[in-house]
């Protein structure tokens, strides 16, 4: 039996994250924005319990996300941390357009996924 396809939480202010989360959503992705579910102002903390509570993957450029998540001790939510040298709306969305479809299973499962202009790094939750 296949696993369900994870759902994305972006997390991020800009038009970008705008024109992204549109993107990944033509691609069939289930992803909202954190301001679709919440106040713009909620605390990361608050966001990573949100990503918890809605079953979601977090997907940013914001590295404190990644302490958080690695520091809980948990599970999930999984994460999927940006690292790229462009912040270009089509770089950001072609990259992740290859990336994603390759990481569904380890995010449903729980991971840290790191992902860099030519690489991506994956590290399973909880962190040891």
């Amino acid at each position: 039996m296949n696993k369900p396809s994870p759902g994305y939480e972006a997390f991020g202010g800009s038009p970008h994250c705008s024109r992204t989360v549109q993107f990944l959503r033509q691609l069939g992705h289930d992803v909202a924005r954190v301001s679709d579910l919440a106040p713009p102002t909620l605390p990361d903390a608050d966001i990573v319990s949100l990503a918890i509570h809605e079953r979601r993957v977090v997907l940013t450029q914001d590295l404190d996300f990644s302490r958080l998540v690695a520091l809980s001790g948990a599970r999930e939510p999984s994460l999927i941390s940006l690292r790229l040298s462009s912040s270009q709306i089509e770089h950001v969305n072609s990259i992740l357009q290859h990336a994603l479809p390759n990481l569904e299973s380890v995010v449903l499962d729980g991971a840290i996924v790191t992902i860099e202009d030519h690489r991506i790094r994956v590290r399973r939750l909880p962190l040891q």
